[in-house]
């Protein structure tokens, strides 16, 4: 087997009194897209984040490439993961300079790599214009060119396409599957289980902080073998 991407050992993050987070194990492998789904506060964003190492877990360990991390983290180590999260922030300066941004601060020469992205993003038009004055759907593909832009190692993408119009989803879909055609590891995030049925290899069901089932996308939507797997994929909210 290639060396895995991710390696979770009960990990467990708190907050209070309340357990948001606990994974007794999880690996995640490399070139694949692994969503995760679940009803709003299942501790999924947490998660992207502890794997983004801007989160520490209060237990347990999530190893990256086969190495061990222990915190505080390096910087050389986030920079290689790229991350979208739902609702961005972005630079006061235009949507070129915001995309440049990674790659300033990694020292990476630009090589033409600003106009490249901003093409697949379909972005070449918005180049000199403030993300604040653009729709939503144009700002999460500046969101999302800023994280292509440096070629990461890992994507993680919080809800990319929530709350977005058609043509958006489907342009920020077609980029990811493009990702993924180049072998570069993906997690996701979405409460679209369509999405994450049209994009995953695997998919993982997240309830009160923990997986319930972690599944192939077929064997996931097709054959679940939790019974909170199968009224999640039929639509019944019991949760």
């Amino acid at each position: 087997m290639s060396q895995l991407v991710y390696r979770l050992d009960q990990i467990r993050r708190t907050i209070g009194s309340r357990t948001v987070v606990h994974i007794p194990k999880l690996e995640i492998f490399p070139g694949e897209v692994f969503s995760i789904v679940g009803p709003s506060g299942a501790g999924k964003s947490t998660l992207l984040r502890m794997l983004h190492y801007l989160e520490q877990p209060d237990g347990g360990q999530i190893d990256y490439f086969g190495e061990r991390v222990d915190w505080p983290v390096s910087v050389a180590l986030r920079r290689e993961i790229g991350m979208v999260f739902q609702r961005p922030e972005f630079l006061n300066a235009d949507v070129r300079a915001n995309v440049g941004y990674p790659l300033a601060v990694r020292k990476i020469a630009e090589n033409g790599r600003i106009n490249e992205t901003l093409a697949q993003l379909d972005l070449i038009d918005f180049s000199q214009t403030v993300p604040k004055n653009l729709s939503g759907g144009e700002m999460q593909r500046v969101a999302l060119a800023r994280a292509l832009v440096f070629q990461p190692r890992v994507l993680l993408l919080d809800e990319p396409t929530a709350n977005l119009d058609p043509y958006n989803v489907e342009l920020i879909e077609g980029i990811i599957r493009g990702i993924h055609a180049q072998g570069t590891t993906i997690i996701l995030v979405t409460h679209n289980v369509f999405q994450a049925r049209r994009l995953s290899d695997r998919v993982g069901l997240m309830l009160n902080g923990e997986f319930v089932e972690v599944a192939g996308t077929h064997d996931f939507f097709e054959h679940p073998k939790d019974g909170r797997t199968r009224a999640f994929v039929s639509g019944e909210y019991v949760y």
